[in-house]
């Protein structure tokens, strides 16, 4: 099974976005996901990101705390939580983004998933592939 790693902004759009524009890309991914087609792989460091996000005044404008509460005990429940083993600094432009990178790297996956162009740029990171929302949706179809 394909096992990926979702940069917090794919993340948060996706649960988000999926019940409002779920053909765009970060929706299909978490409705891919939801349907068991890849295993999640997050860490505390992003579930923690993840969790500052939705509380950020954009967000919180746009879904209440229960809906908050319920899309954090999903991606609890329904992701591999890994322990970073390996801490990756200076990859990404942004430091919160290396600790993202760092959790794929620690567990191994195929792919993390990130908007992020200067990252995609890099190509690979310890044999973890960076790729697009576009790209991995494409990779999950065939």
């Amino acid at each position: 099974m394909i096992r990926a790693v979702l940069d917090t902004n794919v993340l948060v759009s996706g649960l988000i976005g999926q019940a409002l524009t779920p053909l765009a890309p970060p929706g299909a991914i978490i409705a891919a996901w939801r349907r068991g087609e890849f295993e999640l792989v997050t860490s505390r460091e992003i579930l923690e990101e993840v969790e500052r996000t939705l509380q950020n005044r954009y967000f919180a404008k746009r879904i209440d705390e229960s809906r908050r509460a319920r899309l954090l005990a999903l991606l609890r429940r329904r992701s591999r939580v890994v322990l970073l083993s390996r801490h990756l600094s200076g990859v990404a432009t942004h430091p919160e983004d290396d600790l993202v990178l760092s959790a794929a790297v620690s567990a191994g996956v195929d792919y993390f998933v990130t908007g992020d162009k200067p990252l995609l740029r890099v190509g690979s990171v310890e044999g973890v592939r960076l790729v697009s929302p576009a790209a991995f949706v494409d990779i999950l179809r065939t």
